[in-house]
């Protein structure tokens, strides 16, 4: 509405005036978009070469990618104050991922306690008070939300179809991100979760379900044979937590105020950019299957 009556600084405009509601506001691209397919292409094929052409590089593949997001995620707890030892949590990353791959899960059980412990008497030698136990607790993060949760997608790899189970795993927020991206672009214009995340809408997350629960189904109805119900069941909440494990990462990213935990992959960040959803997804993969299929 506009006020046609004069002011003191001259006559009023009379001229129509359009304006356009916050939540009708869509994303733009918002990245390298080039750049980022053709990364998004190389990781693919590394890691479908991982899976079906060498499967022994797999577990290697997983320990590298594990290293290089402990030490983006201890560069940005820096940003916060912490200040968390590097080197006992690359030594209990590649611990975990070794002891997982031998002995299963007793391996990530008892790999998991020893690296924490490894960990609270590496920083404690430091000094002692609220600031070593503040950086702990942020070494037991990384190792829990990376090594840990990472971990998993080594005991699906372990299993009876393994590559294809991992596959399954990343299917899911493959296609939550590409689903997300492709509708929150065309057509996304109620945000989600504007204080945490504003280029995510719940048109996004549409796309994000379609394209993801499809993928996931397909997969693994068609090819693992698994009950079209389970299946259907699985892509849904493999995007939902996928959703959620985004989500996450960017409360932290905001708290932390940086824009990306690193800059490796041009077009998405860093590794942790890339494989947050992952952590959470294969882990979910895993025990979803063990409950629905004993």
């Amino acid at each position: 509405m506009v006020d046609a009556s004069p002011s003191a600084d001259g006559p009023a405009e009379t001229g129509p005036v359009t304006t356009e509601p916050v939540h009708a506001k869509r994303r733009g691209p918002g990245r390298n978009l080039p750049a980022a397919i053709a990364v998004g292409l190389a990781l693919a094929g590394v890691l479908l070469g991982a899976l079906f052409l060498f499967p022994p590089a797999f577990p290697v593949l997983v320990g590298v990618i594990m290293v290089l997001a402990v030490l983006e995620l201890t560069r940005a707890l820096g940003h916060g104050g912490l200040r968390v030892p590097a080197v006992p949590l690359l030594v209990g990353v590649v611990g975990m991922t070794v002891s997982t791959v031998v002995f299963d899960q007793e391996g990530l059980l008892v790999s998991t306690a020893v690296a924490v412990c490894v960990l609270i008497l590496w920083r404690v030698t430091e000094s002692m008070g609220l600031s070593a136990l503040r950086d702990v607790a942020g070494g037991v993060f990384c190792l829990v939300w990376i090594a840990f949760l990472g971990s998993f997608t080594l005991l699906l790899h372990g299993r009876e179809d393994g590559a294809l189970l991992v596959l399954l795993a990343v299917l899911g927020p493959v296609g939550n991100d590409v689903g997300g991206y492709i509708t929150g672009v065309l057509f996304g214009s109620h945000p989600m979760a504007p204080s945490i995340s504003p280029k995510k809408s719940w048109e996004g997350f549409a796309g994000s379900l379609l394209l993801g629960t499809t993928g996931v189904a397909a997969l693994g109805h068609l090819v693992l044979d698994l009950p079209l119900w389970v299946a259907i069941a699985l892509g849904v909440v493999l995007v939902v937590v996928s959703t959620a494990g985004d989500l996450a990462e960017s409360l932290l990213k905001r708290d932390l105020g940086i824009k990306d935990m690193g800059h490796l992959l041009p077009g998405h960040g860093g590794v942790l950019d890339r494989v947050d959803s992952i952590l959470l997804a294969a882990p979910t993969t895993y025990i979803l299957l063990e409950v629905l299929l004993p």
